[in-house]
């Protein structure tokens, strides 16, 4: 006998009562699953390969400083790279 079987010989043996509460119970793992799908559909949208200066975007620039960009500073760059 398989699980199934099992499963609809034990439910034929309840009351009417208990096997609408079964049945809630499964269209509830149901409605469970397709929100499970549901926020695995939006992880693989949101784990997308997006570059840090595209995920930053909105805060480039917003910050007011005297300092400058020391990438253009020569003494600053003495050595990089070596």
């Amino acid at each position: 006998m398989t699980t199934l079987e099992i499963a609809i010989a034990k439910i034929k043996k309840l009351p009417v009562e208990q096997r609408n509460e079964v049945i809630e119970f499964i269209e509830f793992l149901e409605f469970k699953i397709g929100k499970i799908s549901q926020i695995q559909e939006q992880i693989e949208i949101d784990e997308k390969e997006v570059s840090f200066a595209a995920s930053v975007k909105d805060f480039i620039g917003c910050l007011d400083s005297n300092l400058e960009d020391l990438s253009y500073n020569p003494k600053y760059m003495e050595g990089f790279g070596k």
